[in-house]
Order: structure tokens, then sequence, then C-alpha cells
């Protein structure tokens, strides 16, 4: 059986409203706060939490949030080899997965962290960051750690077995798909349990069931991946 490769256009956009808050409101409710308002506080944010906690989601959403407001913002991650330099059209910094930064990546988010909160023209730009632990746990440059500590700090947590099996279920619904608790379990057990994997792969399921007029079974899920 071919492993399945999920294809990341059919993935939807990362926004504020599509993320699943459950234990992680105050981090939401702080960044729909920042993000949409113009005259935001330039106090940084972190957010730190394990992987499929939702970082990069967030990031993300921010992102989109602020470019449609027309504002222009700073990205980095860790697949960001070249980062250029601070830019002072940008409206905020954005950097994601900065535990992972080599020391040039470092570097250059510390360049960008010290003009967004004390630029040569205009006021204070905000910074957002991402990271898989605490502040004071990185493994980072001291200047660039404790920077990334000194402001707003969240800690994201996964979400849950039974919370992962209501939003598959709920998003289900809203196809008008029915998810039996063994095809529930088959998703949960033999992919990826980060949820946006999991909503690409019921995406493609729903796509694949409408196309062959079948409902959505473990038999079926088998027949898309020999055949896909």
């Amino acid at each position: 059986m071919r492993q399945l490769a999920l294809d990341i256009g059919m993935a939807p956009v990362p926004t504020l409203a599509n993320f699943v808050a459950a234990g992680n409101e105050g981090a939401l409710e702080h960044l729909r706060l920042w993000a949409g308002n113009p005259l935001r506080s330039p106090v940084p944010t972190c957010l730190w939490g394990d992987s499929g906690s939702g970082k990069t989601h967030l990031l993300r959403a921010v992102r989109e949030s602020l470019r449609e407001q027309g504002a222009q913002v700073g990205w980095m991650d860790a697949d960001t080899l070249q980062p250029g330099e601070f830019d002072d059209a940008w409206e905020a910094v954005l950097l994601d997965d900065v535990h992972l930064y080599t020391a040039d990546q470092q570097a250059a988010a510390f360049n960008w962290f010290v003009n967004a909160q004390a630029p040569a023209h205009g006021r204070a730009r905000w910074v957002l960051a991402a990271t898989d632990r605490p502040p004071a746990d990185l493994q980072l440059r001291e200047d660039l750690r404790t920077r990334l500590g000194w402001g707003h700090v969240f800690h994201l947590v996964a979400l849950g077995e039974a919370e992962r099996r209501a939003v598959l279920r709920r998003a289900a619904d809203e196809r008008g798909v029915f998810l039996g608790d063994e095809v529930m379990d088959f998703m949960l057990n033999r992919f990826s349990r980060d949820l946006s994997s999991l909503m690409m792969l019921l995406d493609q399921l729903d796509a694949y069931a409408l196309r062959t007029q079948r409902a959505i079974t473990i038999p079926l899920i088998k027949s898309m991946l020999e055949n896909e």
C-alpha cells in the first residue's frame, strides 16, 4: 500500500477563525486583539509548545490577517536560508520555529528584533515568535533568548484525543459525511495526528468518496491509498 501524499494545495488557509482553541483561548484572544488593531502595542509575544500545538498555524494566520489589512510583514522560519535585512515598511516581524535557527538566522532574527523595537524611522513594531519550549530554556544566543522572553509569553497545548475526534466529527458533519468510529480509529492510528493533516485527509477522502460514489469506510481509504 502506497503512503498517502497529501496535496498541500488542498489545505485551507490558516486563519484565526479556523483555529481550534481548546485550551489555548487566552493566546487566541491576545492574537485577535493584536492582529486586529493597527495601534497594537509593540510589546513582543512568544508562543511555545510541542509540535502539533498550533504555533505555525497561528503565525501564518496572523500574517494573513495583517496582509488583508494591507500591512507588510517580515517572516522568518527555519527554511529561510538567507534572511534579508530589516525593512522599514514592515508593520510586524514574525519568527517561526526559532529553536531551529542556525547561527546566521539567529543573528538576523536579533537584528530584526532590535530594528522592530527601536526602528530608525517610525514607531516600534510588534514581534511575534514561536518556539518549542519556554524562552528561558532555549539554546540560543543570549541577547535573542532574553528578548523573546520579556514580553507576552503563552504556552500552547495540543488537542487531546477526544478533542481531535470532536473536531473531525464536526468537520465531517459540515460536509455531510458520516465517519464511523472504526473509520475514525483508523485515521487517528494510521496517519499523522496533527489536526491540519487530519483535516487535509478528510478533504481528500470526501473528494474520493464523491468521485467513486461510495461511503467513507476503511476499504475506501485503502482504495484511495492504492489508486490516488
